[in-house]
C-alpha cells in the first residue's frame, strides 16, 4: 500500500454547499444514499440538491 498520510477534513459542511455558482450540465450516476442525504439536507437550507453536490465537487477539486 506504500506510505501513508493523513489529510485534513477539507469538505465543506452541507450549509457551505448551498452558494450559487457557474454551471455546466453533465450526465453523472449517483448511489441513492449520496442522492437521499443531499436531498434531505438541501431541504434543510431551502436550495437545490444538484447545487450541494456541485459545491461538494468545487471544493474537492480546489484542494487537488
Amino acid at each position: 500500500m506504500g506510505k501513508v498520510r493523513v489529510i485534513r477534513d477539507f469538505l465543506p459542511s452541507p450549509e457551505e454547499l448551498a452558494l450559487k455558482d457557474e454551471t455546466v450540465k453533465v450526465t453523472l450516476s449517483l448511489s441513492k444514499t449520496s442522492v437521499d442525504f443531499f436531498k434531505k439536507e438541501a431541504k434543510k437550507y431551502n436550495t437545490q440538491y444538484q447545487k450541494m453536490i456541485r459545491r461538494l465537487l468545487d471544493e474537492y477539486a480546489a484542494q487537488q
